[in-house]
């Protein structure tokens, strides 16, 4: 059965591709390689020794989408292709929309021409807003703090819109908290353009020597060590919950939402010191001003996940480490 891949080639999209040739689907990818590589697809290649179809497209490109779909039978669509930086989309804010909210309604248009009935859509907690309450559950109120987040919530409200004009769909909603960590081979990981935005890449960079410092974001929130608190999830077991969530489509439940996360949280200190652990050396860190907007903790429910999906994860804050400063170490400058 083939599952196509938006956004395939970048950081959760190569690991998921991992997961689902293990599991013996076939995989069609279609990425713009705007924020990724195609070298990634290389990679899981040579990791499962199974292929990958690519197709280098955009969403926004409705002609050549429709054209791979006519070419393959595809049961379900997994689509994580999207811009993707919170604080980018501050400062740019129509292109996230236009980029991200116009390619899903596209990728709706062409799978209902072609009558493609299951999609998992990878959305984000940024949708839960300025938390007030932990654990954060599915049912919790929702509101966003930067563009980025609005286009996730505003899919999430296109797609309820979706099945209720077509109740064959099957949808499902994966709320990911703070993806981190790489493949075990250390052949895949995450490779941002530029400066990183989120706490992991930046402290392996700065481990490898690219960067000189870590900032955290303020020490003096309501937190054991003063910084903020957040559910760290390792990327492997983000994309495992993917397979689980194709499987529950094929029991045509309808529209379902899940959060993937640990269920608890890691304050920044937390994750240099583990990182620090893993590199086997000292990672400086300055203390900056806080951000507008962070909370000071964040972290999920994961029990209807658990329940309704059979899925847990399996790894903890020191395989996080590992599995990242392998990557970073065996490829500093990420890939070629």
């Amino acid at each position: 059965m083939s599952i196509l891949v938006t956004g395939g080639a970048g950081f959760i999209g190569s690991h998921t591709c991992v997961e689902l040739l293990q599991n013996g689907y076939e995989v069609i990818v279609v990425d713009n390689l705007c924020n990724s590589k195609e070298e990634s697809l290389r990679r899981v290649q040579d990791i499962t020794g199974k292929s990958i179809l690519f197709y280098k497209v955009d969403l926004l490109d409705q002609m050549h989408l429709e054209e791979v779909f006519q070419n393959h039978q595809i049961q379900s669509v997994i689509h994580f292709a999207g811009l993707k930086s919170m604080g980018e989309s501050v400062k740019i804010p129509l292109r996230y929309f236009h980029n991200n909210i116009t390619g899903t309604l596209i990728l709706l248009e062409v799978m209902k021409k072609i009558h493609t009935k299951n999609i998992v859509f990878s959305s984000s907690a940024g949708v839960y807003g300025d938390v007030k309450n932990v654990p954060i559950l599915e049912e919790a109120p929702l509101s966003v703090l930067n563009p980025y987040s609005r286009t996730k919530l505003m899919i999430e409200e296109i797609l309820h819109d979706v099945i209720i004009a077509d109740p064959e769909m099957n949808i499902a909603i994966l709320r990911y908290f703070n993806p981190v960590g790489a493949h075990p081979s250390g052949q895949i990981g995450e490779d941002p353009n530029d400066i990183p935005n989120n706490l992991m890449p930046y402290v392996s960079q700065v481990a490898v020597g690219k960067l000189p410092f870590v900032r955290v974001w303020g020490n003096n929130y309501p937190t054991p060590d003063g910084t903020g608190i957040r559910d760290y999830i390792h990327v492997m077991d983000l994309a495992a919950g993917h397979i689980k969530a194709l499987t529950k489509l094929d029991q045509n439940p309808g529209l379902i939402t899940y959060n993937l996360g640990t269920g608890r949280g890691y304050s920044v200190i937390e994750v240099i010191t583990a990182f620090e652990k893993a590199c086997q050396h000292t990672i400086p860190y300055k203390i900056m001003e806080r951000r507008p907007g962070d909370a000071a903790i964040s972290y999920a429910d994961p029990t209807k996940a658990n329940l309704e999906l059979n899925w847990y994860t399996q790894k903890n804050l020191e395989d996080m480490c590992k599995d990242a400063w392998r990557w970073q170490s065996q490829n500093p400058s990420g890939y070629p």
